[in-house]
C-alpha cells in the first residue's frame, strides 16, 4: 500500500487518442506469438512532443505506416523530447549537419526514413524492434538480425554494437544499463529507451495466466487510488489490486506488499517476465520493509494502482529510488 499519492492534487491529464499497431515481443516477454498491441502513453509523453502529434500523423498518412504514429512519438521523446529544430534527429540521415532541420523537415525525414526500415524489416521478415533499433543504428541492423534469427533482443543488439565498436565501452549512466555502460556505437538500448513511452494493452500477453492477471487490472485503468481498497466496489489500493487481479487467474495473494513479498521467489528486474510483481520499499512511514507492489509488464514498466490505476516506468528517478526488485510466484 502506497500513502505518498494520498492528498496529492489531481494534475490535469492530456487526452490523446490511443492509436494501436501490431509489434513483435521483446525478450523480456514471456510470448510465443509474433506480434501485439501497444497504444502510446500519453501521461508519460512531454507537451512538447504531443503538439507535433498531428505532424507525425500526416507524414506517417504520407509515407504508408498510419499505423506507426505511436512509434514515431515515442522516438521523437527519445530523440529530442520534442524541443529544439531537429526533433526527430534526422537530419544526419539526409547527409546534413547535426540540428539543420525545421520541425516539420525533421519529422518528414525521420518519418520517411522510419517507413523505409519498415518496408526493410516486412521484406526480411524480422520484427517491429528491430526496426526501432535500427532508427539509431542504421538499416544495417536489419540485415544483421534476418541472419540471426529474425527477432530483437538486446543480445542481437549487444553483439552488433560490439562488432561495430570494436568491443570498445563507454559510459552510460541510465537504468537500462545495469552496469553502467554501453558498447561505442550507437545505443544499444534504444528499444528499451522507446518502449518507456508505450504501454501494452491486454494483447501483449499471449501466456494464458498473465492474460488472464492483466485483463483483470486493465478494467480499473484510469481510477482513483484508495488507501485500503481491495475490490471494484471500494477502489483499490496497490496490494489490493494485485491480490483482486491475481486472484482472478486462480492464484490467492496475502492482502498486504510486504506479505506478498514475503511469499514469491524475489529475483533482479533484469531477469523478471511479464505477470512478475515488482517491490518497493520507503514510499510511506511504516515499519514494514515493502510498502508498495506492481505488475511488471515487461521493458521496465509496471501496471498499479498509482493515482490513478496505470501504467509506470521504472525507470524513472522515483521508482529507482525505491526499487527492491521483482518476485515470482511460487509454484
Amino acid at each position: 500500500m502506497n500513502k505518498k499519492w494520498l492528498g496529492l492534487a489531481v494534475l490535469p491529464i492530456i487526452l490523446i487518442s490511443l492509436l494501436f499497431f501490431s509489434v513483435a515481443m521483446t525478450a523480456d516477454d514471456d510470448d510465443s506469438s509474433d506480434s501485439t498491441e501497444l497504444v502510446v502513453d500519453s501521461m508519460n509523453l512531454s507537451a512538447e512532443v504531443l503538439k507535433y502529434k498531428s505532424t507525425v500523423e500526416k507524414y506517417c498518412k504520407e509515407f504508408g505506416i498510419p499505423d506507426q504514429v505511436t512509434v514515431i512519438l515515442a522516438i521523437m521523446q527519445v530523440e529530442s523530447g520534442g524541443k529544439g529544430s531537429d526533433v526527430m534527429q534526422s537530419s544526419e540521415s539526409l547527409g546534413q549537419a547535426p540540428s539543420s532541420l525545421s520541425p516539420d523537415a525533421s519529422i518528414k525525414q525521420g518519418v520517411k526514413y522510419f517507413a523505409s526500415l519498415i518496408k526493410s524489416m516486412k521484406t526480411t521478415k524480422t520484427d517491429l524492434n528491430t526496426a526501432i533499433q535500427s532508427y539509431n543504428f542504421g538499416g544495417a541492423f536489419i540485415n544483421y538480425v534476418a541472419t540471426h534469427g529474425k527477432k530483437y533482443s538486446l543480445q542481437i543488439a549487444s553483439d552488433f554494437a560490439k562488432e561495430k565498436a570494436g568491443g570498445k565501452k563507454v559510459t552510460y549512466t541510465n537504468p537500462v544499463s545495469d552496469e553502467g555502460w554501453r558498447y561505442a556505437y550507437g545505443n544499444m538500448f534504444y528499444v528499451s529507451l522507446v518502449s518507456q513511452y508505450l504501454s501494452p494493452t491486454v494483447a501483449n500477453f499471449s501466456d494464458k495466466t498473465v492474460k488472464a492477471i492483466m485483463t483483470e487490472a486493465l478494467k480499473y485503468q484510469g481510477t482513483p487510488y484508495v488507501f485500503g481498497g481491495s475490490t471494484p466496489t471500494t477502489g483499490f489500493d496497490c496490494s489490493g489490486l494485485t491480490s483482486w487481479a491475481y486472484a482472478k487467474a486462480g492464484i490467492k495473494l496475502p492482502r498486504t506488499a510486504q506479505a506478498q513479498y514475503n511469499v514469491t521467489q524475489h529475483i533482479s528486474i533484469k531477469n523478471s517476465k511479464a505477470g512478475d510483481l515488482v517491490f518497493f520499499k520507503g514510499t510511506y512511514a511504516t515499519s514494514d520493509y515493502i510498502t508498495h507492489v506492481g505488475i511488471y509488464v515487461g521493458n521496465m514498466r509496471m501496471y498499479n494502482a498509482g493515482d490513478p490505476l496505470g501504467y509506470a516506468n521504472l525507470n524513472t528517478a522515483y521508482w529507482q529510488a525505491h526499487l527492491v526488485g521483482a518476485g515470482r510466484i511460487k509454484k
